[in-house]
C-alpha cells in the first residue's frame, strides 16, 4: 500500500481529529508563508503570491465546513501545505 493510501485510510478513520489539526496547521504554515511574503515588499509578485497562498488556505478550511468528500479534504490539505513550503522557501531562501 502507498504512503498516500495508507494516510488516506487513516485520515478517513480519524476525519474529526485530522479536520482540527489540519486548520490549525495549515491556517499557521499559510500565516509564516504571508509573512515571509510580505516581507520581501509589496510589489505585484509578492502580492499574487499572497493572493495564491490566501485563495489555497481559505479553500482548505471552506471544504472542512462545506463537508466535502474527505479525499478532496485530503488533497487540498496537501497542495496547501506544498504551496505554503514552496513559497516560504521561495521568499526566505531565494529572493
Amino acid at each position: 500500500m502507498t504512503l498516500y493510501n495508507k494516510t488516506l485510510t487513516d485520515f478517513n478513520n480519524n476525519f474529526i481529529g485530522f479536520a482540527t489539526l489540519i486548520v490549525i496547521g495549515q491556517s499557521c504554515l499559510g500565516s509564516v508563508a504571508a509573512m515571509n511574503i510580505l516581507r520581501n515588499g509589496t510589489s505585484l509578485i509578492q502580492m499574487f503570491q499572497l493572493g495564491l497562498i490566501i485563495l489555497i488556505c481559505m479553500l482548505v478550511n471552506t471544504s472542512i465546513l462545506a463537508q466535502m468528500k474527505h479525499k478532496v479534504i485530503f488533497n487540498f490539505t496537501i497542495i496547501s501545505v506544498i504551496l505554503s513550503i514552496s513559497l516560504i522557501f521561495i521568499n526566505k531562501i531565494i529572493i
